[in-house]
């Protein structure tokens, strides 16, 4: 199963986080793609197509020209430590630069279609087990050099080398096999994976690096200046302050990006965003989730509410007391009341659930049989019988997410249970999961097909380190989901784990993340001004399309 790691919202997605690779690997990295480079011509000219509209801006007509400044809170978005996809520390979170640095082969376009951009197509071959990509003819890389299926060829060899969470995960024990083939790549795997272009979304292998350039500045340089294919390049970057982008040059689509100037600043909070976007100091404002601050913004502004694919998730570790006795993690089910969660904290406006997608989600399942659901007397006889329930309950370091766990521990405690509530760094977070001695923690689960990104597999499967639950029944049935490409067939693997989930009580879902965009008026994009589907939590915006007709 190939397993993305997708980009991510403030109380969940940020998990996507690990440790880069160190100096020694990223030296043999450009060491190996130096040869690449060496093999590669920059002085033909590229292919260019006639200046496109914009087919998801709701009808309207960018200008080309001018510039936007977009806000990025520092708690997640906004901190990056370098934009090198295969050592970038915070991967999930800085998508939007990588995006409009690199650009995608294949990128997730409304009502989750996927849109062909640095790639031409695909086909499954050899049983469907390979993979064939084809790269599009004539594109170059920001500074002159050609973008070959070579170049993508070696890019992908070294991604599976990385240690960094947005590498794609293989469920074999072997390397896959990746070749160049004409006019494109392949890849092989031992299984089939039907969610393989799906999971590309989010993840390094969809981010392609300019092996000159990375042979040319070194691994520590081409962080902080990275050169890719996408629709602009960098002028200068601060780490996680201010990142300056202007247009490429050599972007394959005449006409885009429209803009000429990208800006990318981090701001301590969403209520310093606000005030920074009524004083001109910002155009744009990814991820807002309170209900309540997104209303203020859409008194000035554009708001735009992105469909939700991830549902808020009661993630519990059933390898650590309590939660090895189903009878504690029954309790949790039955305290948990999540529509009186939605109505107090968001205004009842998003629909309760029972599994592991939200209703813009491929396979979403409302309602799962055998679900257990709120009753408090259960609750209590339960925490009575076992002599009373204690554990820790932690989340991020966010207001929002604070909240819903203020409210869970009154819940929890409402039913006699005694709960500790902790709030980490987006570091520390990562740490806790990955010491696996964490007991209950609010996250989320989620993605456009749950195959890929923080997904169910993210959440649920043995071998993530993000995950509490160890079952061989539920890995082989998400194997068995993701390795078929019949829609219906799928929908049944998926239905049954989630009646698995709920049997085993392994985790309580409750209402899918609200969150929106923002932008002021006459200025937009993909993602900004129309909705997008989210890749994992929130969208990838678009940014060749994103426009200012203020300028």
């Amino acid at each position: 199963m190939f397993i993305g790691a997708g980009m991510a919202s403030l109380v969940v997605a940020m998990v996507l986080m690990l440790i880069g690779t160190g100096s020694m690997a990223s030296a043999a990295r450009s060491h190996d793609l130096a040869n690449v480079a060496a093999a590669h011509t920059t002085s033909s000219a590229h292919t260019t197509s006639s200046a496109p509209p914009c087919p998801y801006c709701g009808g309207v007509t960018p200008k080309e020209g001018g510039s936007m400044t977009v806000l990025e809170w520092t708690g997640y978005e906004g901190s990056w430590p370098g934009l090198d996809p295969e050592t970038d520390t915070d991967g999930g979170a800085d998508i939007s630069y990588l995006d409009a640095i690199f650009g995608e082969l294949f990128e997730l376009g409304p009502t989750g279609a996927n849109v062909d951009d640095l790639a031409t197509g695909y086909k499954f071959t050899n049983g469907t087990k390979t993979i064939d990509v084809f790269i599009r003819k004539g594109v170059k890389f920001s500074d002159g050099e050609s973008f070959t299926p070579t170049a993508v060829a070696a890019d992908w060899k070294a991604d599976l080398t990385t240690s960094c969470s947005c590498k794609p995960t293989f469920d074999q024990k072997t390397t896959p096999v990746i070749k160049v083939i004409p006019g494109g790549v392949s890849i092989t795997l031992q299984y089939v994976d039907a969610s393989f272009i799906s999971a590309m979304q989010g993840s390094i292998f969809n981010w392609i690096v300019a092996p000159g350039a990375l042979a040319k500045e070194g691994a520590a340089k081409y962080a902080i200046t990275p050169v890719g294919a996408g629709p602009f390049e960098v002028v200068s970057d601060t780490p996680s302050s201010v990142l300056v982008l202007k247009k490429n040059p050599h972007y394959w689509q005449t006409g885009l990006p429209y803009l000429n100037n990208l800006t990318f600043k981090s701001v301590a909070n969403t209520e310093a965003a606000y005030e920074a976007m009524l004083a001109g100091a910002g155009q744009a404002y990814e991820d807002i989730s309170s209900p309540s601050l997104a209303k203020s913004f859409g008194s000035h502004f554009t708001l735009t509410s992105e469909p939700s694919t991830s549902p808020y998730d009661i993630q519990v570790n059933t390898s650590i007391k309590p939660f090895t006795n189903i009878t504690a993690r029954k309790a949790i089910y039955y305290a948990t009341t999540a529509k009186l969660l939605d109505t107090k904290l968001f205004g009842g406006k998003t629909p309760v659930g029972e599994s592991f997608e939200a209703p813009a989600g491929k396979f979403y399942e409302q309602k799962v049989p055998g679900y257990i659901g709120y009753t408090l007397s259960k609750a209590k006889a339960i925490v009575k019988k076992l002599g009373g329930l204690s554990f820790t309950l932690f989340t991020i370091e966010n207001v929002q997410a604070q909240e819903m766990d203020e409210a869970l521990q009154t819940m929890y405690e409402d039913a006699g249970m005694h709960v500790t509530l902790k709030e980490y760094t987006l570091t520390a977070l990562v740490a806790e999961f990955e010491t696996g001695k964490w007991q209950i923690a609010l996250q989320t689960a989620g993605a456009y097909t749950p195959a890929t990104g923080v997904g169910v597999a993210f959440r649920f499967t043995s071998h993530s380190p993000f995950s509490g639950v160890h079952s061989t029944q539920l890995d082989t049935l998400l194997e068995e989901a993701a390795g078929t490409t019949d829609t219906s067939v799928r929908q049944k693997y998926y239905d049954d784990a989630a009646a698995l989930i709920a049997k085993e009580a392994w985790g309580p879902f409750l209402f899918p993340i609200n969150g929106y965009d923002t932008v002021i008026h006459n200025a937009g994009g993909p993602g900004l001004s129309t909705p997008l589907a989210a890749v994992d939590v929130v969208p990838a915006i678009l940014w060749e399309y994103a426009y200012n007709n203020n300028s």
